[in-house]
């Protein structure tokens, strides 16, 4: 794969190599690749941190430009779109409950459960992983193994707009119903997230279990359990509440995996 990388970045440079039938061969050959899940734009390093594989996000930038709009039919439903849609579900172990779609390009896992959702091209989702009802994994977003995604959970993808950093979540988490993670955000190992928690690069994640906030921006630490907040900051016009993350507690390493939101929120006497 990586000597497809020269090619993928002097066509990202000069698009007009994107006429080539070597270039589009070799944006094709990328994107099988991670269709069949061989290939990931980010994966797991040593210590914790994450490997971004920025030429083959590069590669999936590139894929739209070389396709062509298409009519799609299924059954009496019928879409127009440069994108293929992935096929051979049973074949793949991959519970696939009507209207949920991914995209070719996006890799699922065997074990994995999508319900009425949608995974976008680049996206790679574990297994044991449910994508509930309406929730959306945008391109190239990371899901670990045994993810609840719940109901109307949105994962940011990194195409529009464009930036380098996927949105990552990992092993063993559970979001809460339409939360929000976007820009690249990672939320590490076992936390969970309460219901409609934002999260951004610039939002603060303040941990107050201790005497005294201590913020985090653009992770959650493992194990976190997270809820809305809200603190007060000051403008011209008069001081008024800015939406935040507080990390309430910590998930108990004895606590079942699979757990419910609610049993988890409940250990630290939040309402639900």
């Amino acid at each position: 794969m990586q000597d497809l990388r020269p090619t993928i970045e002097a066509a990202w440079d000069n698009r007009e190599l994107l006429k080539d039938k070597s270039t589009q061969e070799a944006i094709n050959a990328v994107i099988e690749e991670l269709d069949k899940g061989r290939l990931r734009v980010a994966e797991p390093g040593t210590g914790g941190e994450w490997q971004v594989n920025d030429w083959v996000k590069k590669a999936v930038v590139l894929y739209f430009p070389i396709r062509q709009m298409e009519t799609i039919e299924v059954g009496p439903f019928e879409f127009h779109d440069k994108m293929e849609l992935k096929r051979d579900y049973a074949g793949q172990g991959v519970r696939v409950v009507p209207h949920a779609v991914a995209r070719y390009g996006a890799y699922l896992e065997k074990g994995v459960i999508m319900m009425p959702s949608y995974v976008n091209i680049g996206a790679w989702v574990g297994s044991g992983t449910m994508v509930d009802t309406w929730a959306t994994v945008g391109s190239c977003g990371q899901i670990g193994r045994n993810v609840h995604l719940s109901g109307g959970v949105g994962i940011g993808g990194v195409l529009e707009p464009l930036q380098a950093t996927p949105t990552i979540v990992e092993d063993d988490c559970f979001i809460g119903s339409r939360s929000i993670i976007v820009e690249g955000v990672r939320v590490c190992k076992e936390a969970v997230l309460g219901a409609n928690v934002v999260l951004t690069q610039s939002t603060r994640i303040i941990d107050v279990t201790g005497d005294e906030p201590v913020t985090h921006r653009g992770v959650v630490p493992e194990r976190s359990v997270v809820i809305p907040g809200s603190y007060t900051k000051s403008f011209p016009a008069g001081d008024y509440q800015v939406s935040c993350a507080l990390i309430i507690g910590k998930r108990k390493e004895s606590t079942d995996k699979k757990t419910s939101l609610n049993a988890a929120l409940r250990e630290h006497d939040v309402a639900v």
